[in-house]
């Protein structure tokens, strides 16, 4: 009898071809460090409510076309995701909110992000707009959330009194 080698060239081949691009560290700063004071002082002048997270998933879903990347349910496996390295942001993901302020999100979703795949949507979308986006891609987080964001600091780097997750300058300010 006669044996195929075509078993082990699938096998090879496989693990010769990754299987999709790795997201980004969730610690890694996606905002530059010149702009990072001025995106973590923004906040939303919207209310938190309902509409505004229908709203945001309407534009999410729509104009803003951010399911093809992020995925309908903000898990980064949208269509496109596959193609892009690194891979989208996965909003469920438990530490997505607690690494960041929503300014800094806001920030991402206006001017983009060096070394990624996301652009900017500022000729797209109005701050109005990407706030609702906000809104709605915080439903995806499952009680996550909110982390850092309530506390203005975000991610930072590692050290000194309110500067993110090494500084302790947010901790006990209830």
């Amino acid at each position: 009898m006669k044996k195929s080698i075509f078993p082990l060239i699938v096998a090879v081949i496989s693990f010769a071809i990754p299987a999709g691009a790795a997201e980004r560290h969730m610690m890694q700063q996606v905002v530059p460090a010149d702009k990072l004071a001025e995106a973590r002082a923004l906040t939303s002048p919207l209310p938190s409510s309902p509409e505004i997270v229908e709203q945001g998933k309407a534009l999410y879903n729509g104009k803003g076309a951010c399911f093809n990347c992020h995925g309908k349910d903000g898990g980064g496996d949208g269509p496109l995701a596959a193609q892009l390295n690194p891979s989208p942001r996965n909003f469920q993901h438990h530490g997505f909110w607690r690494h960041r302020t929503e300014g800094e999100v806001f920030w991402v979703i206006k001017n983009g992000s060096v070394g990624t795949s996301m652009v900017g949507f500022a000729g797209q979308l109005t701050d109005k707009e990407i706030w609702s986006i906000i809104q709605y891609i915080h439903t995806f987080g499952g009680g996550h959330g909110p982390g850092m964001t309530d506390r203005g600091e975000g991610m930072g780097p590692m050290m000194g009194s309110g500067s993110g997750m090494g500084g302790m300058g947010g901790m006990g300010k209830e």
